[in-house]
């Protein structure tokens, strides 16, 4: 097996090459198949999500789901490190898209306040300085 882990496969070429006299030539190519690609366990998106976005504990979560996922895939289990890749995969998105929402909201919030007390000043400032000034 060579260094991918694909089986290699040795086919003789047919004929001989011009001036070149003896043995046949082999040559080597791995077959891939695309559906032996191993699974994902998505880890560091998942402690990204535990460290700076963890909203209602999904980071948690979807660490312990990657977790799981890489021991499936060491045990040799693909179709099992599949399921909780994808797991922690949906898990990670939810995250994700949680504290986006949030930091917009915050956001949002932020800019509305201080246009308010903007307003706020400039009244009381003209108020000021109708009445004292």
């Amino acid at each position: 097996m060579n260094p991918a882990g694909y089986p290699i496969e040795n086919v003789p070429l047919q004929g001989t090459y011009d001036g070149q006299p003896g043995e046949p030539t082999v040559v080597q190519y791995t077959t891939v198949n695309i559906n032996t690609e191993p699974p994902k366990d998505h880890i560091i998106w998942s402690l990204c999500c535990l460290l700076y976005v963890n909203p209602c504990c999904l980071g948690w979560a979807a660490l312990i789901f990657s977790i799981k996922a890489r021991d499936r895939k060491v045990a040799g289990d693909l179709e099992g490190a599949r399921h909780y890749g994808s797991t922690a995969r949906y898990l990670n998105i939810g995250a994700t898209v949680l504290f986006s929402i949030i930091v917009l909201i915050f956001i949002i919030t932020i800019t509305v306040v201080l246009v308010r007390m903007n307003e706020v000043f400039r009244s009381l400032n003209r108020y000021y300085t109708d009445n004292y000034g």
